[in-house]
């Protein structure tokens, strides 16, 4: 079968072009690699030799196909050298001006029915090709580094792209062993939009001082089955990648309060703190290696009092066995005894409230996060509240543990970490649904293959229940009073409804 695009241009030969380039050779184009250093192209094609080199080596490639794959790349040193191609792809800096000239010298050289495409990962396509005269030829293509590893492209269509263009990069896409999913062209698309809430919400917590970095990232890993947490992740990519993406597209969308950036990690970046690449960020590196503390141990404590636990808890049968299974004994009484520890496990709401509204000694209540049941987690969480005694903290903290599964112990806020980041991950997946940026199945592809979490957002919201996650939203707006938890009319309709978040409107 036939290569949609015979013989294709990448102009910018860093690491995203030179991905380019090497996909595209491998789903058998001609590529012409430009850049406008001098040598850059030759040694991107260096760089691909030697990868295809190790593949060989490793007995993944014969030597016809390495060979084949090696004379499909052709450094080129002038734009006129891609005047017969039917695709170029561009994969220079962030800069709105350098491309936007770039395509416009582009549409000059190519022939007029060839293809131009910008691998941006946040400028507006339709403001890219508003210079050129034929801005229909014209479509965003953004793939992810590293490209040949990361297995998913944004096809985006600008405000005047031919659909047939769309279609055509898609199946190529294809061709290049790439799922294609489309969106329009909204900031963010799709994978850098969805992704706004796991790290923004992160740092809120971070910042109201309900924990600190390292818990976050365990909770978020043990409780909801995250790979990475989101500090060791804005380590991985480095603020200087992460911080300006925040920044932009909370810009982009007029102050959105969602996407509402932080003090905190523009204060690492002006330190220089960017992550493993600087050796220290929210965790220090030491030759490559996170440096992270020991968890604080558990309690010692000389006896367990009886435990009390409110009628309104989240999974309320199900903590009472747990308290059951750990040993301790319950009471049934319709308030607590005088000594009793007070167990409630709120969605969306503070300790502090709940024991306001219900009228507990705030001493003795303490909190513990159910929204996901115990079963499926590898950690529990636990909070108090301003009020709440030493004594009665310690005893929660030591109860918990008492069957080795580790347990954190966190300042009161509303909702608990993975209650607020999973809230938002969903409600923002929602809101994007509501505002038509791609379909519910594409969102789920997108996000799980360009940021690997371990279900796309709806599905997540499907798992853990879409009425759930309208209380922890509903809740925590009351709580906060802040815009960026108002639930997106498109999941309360669903959770209205009982629908599955995937489902889709006709």
């Amino acid at each position: 079968m036939s290569v949609n695009f015979s013989k294709i241009g990448v102009v910018g030969a860093g690491a995203m072009g030179r991905g380019i380039a090497q996909i595209a050779a491998q789903a058998g184009s001609q590529v012409l690699v430009l850049d406008s250093f001098d040598g850059a192209a030759a040694r991107a094609k260096e760089a691909l030799v030697a990868q295809w080199q190790k593949l060989h080596e490793k007995g993944k490639l014969d030597e016809a196909t390495r060979d084949a794959l090696i004379a499909r790349v052709h450094p080129v040193s002038s734009m006129q050298q891609l005047a017969d191609c039917d695709l170029v792809i561009e994969a220079i800096v962030e800069d709105l001006g350098l491309k936007r000239a770039l395509f416009k010298d582009l549409e000059a050289v190519v022939a007029p029915g060839a293809t131009l495409a910008t691998n941006t990962s946040s400028l507006s396509v339709t403001a890219i090709a508003a210079v050129m005269a034929h801005p229909q030829r014209m479509a965003g293509f953004h793939f992810f580094n590293p490209v040949p590893l990361m297995k998913v492209v944004e096809v985006i269509a600008g405000f005047k792209t031919d659909p047939a263009i769309c279609d055509r990069l898609a199946g190529y896409a294809v061709q290049m062993g790439h799922s294609a999913v489309r969106a329009n062209d909204t900031p963010g698309f799709i994978v850098n939009h969805a992704g706004r809430g796991f790290g923004t919400e992160a740092l809120r917590i971070a910042g109201e001082g309900v924990t600190d970095f390292a818990t976050i990232d365990r909770i978020l890993k043990d409780q909801a089955g995250f790979r990475l947490g989101p500090f060791e992740l804005m380590d991985l990519t480095a603020l200087d990648v992460s911080h300006p993406v925040m920044e932009s597209i909370y810009r982009q969308y007029y102050e959105e309060p969602r996407f509402r950036p932080s003090v905190i990690t523009a204060q690492r970046l002006a330190a220089g703190a960017l992550g493993r690449k600087t050796g220290e960020g929210f965790y220090r590196y030491v030759d490559g290696v996170m440096q992270q503390a020991a968890e604080p141990p558990v309690p010692v404590i000389d006896a367990t009092p009886a435990v009390w636990v409110s009628p309104r808890a989240a999974r309320r049968a199900d903590l009472l066995k747990l308290i059951h299974a750990l040993g301790a004994q319950l009471e049934s009484g319709a308030t607590p005894s005088s000594a009793a520890l007070i167990v409630v496990a709120p969605l969306g709401f503070d300790v502090t409230t709940v024991a306001a509204v219900e009228r507990l000694d705030a001493t003795r209540t303490i909190g513990i996060d159910l929204m996901i049941e115990d079963a499926a987690t590898k950690r529990r969480v636990i909070a108090t509240n301003p009020a709440t005694r030493r004594d009665m903290r310690d005893t929660a903290h030591a109860l918990f543990s008492r069957d080795s599964k580790p347990v954190s112990v966190i300042r009161d806020s509303g909702g608990f970490v993975t209650q607020r980041v999973i809230g938002t991950i969903v409600n923002i997946a929602a809101d994007m649904c509501q505002q038509r940026v791609c379909s519910p199945t594409d969102l789920e592809t997108a996000v799980k293959l360009g940021l690997g979490y371990p279900q796309g957002p709806l599905a997540m919201g499907n798992l853990y229940g879409p009425t759930n996650m309208l209380e922890v939203l509903f809740n925590l707006q009351t709580v906060y009073g802040d815009p960026r938890y108002r639930p997106s009319p498109w999941l309360r309709r669903r959770g209205a409804l009982g629908l599955s978040l995937l489902h889709e409107e006709e």
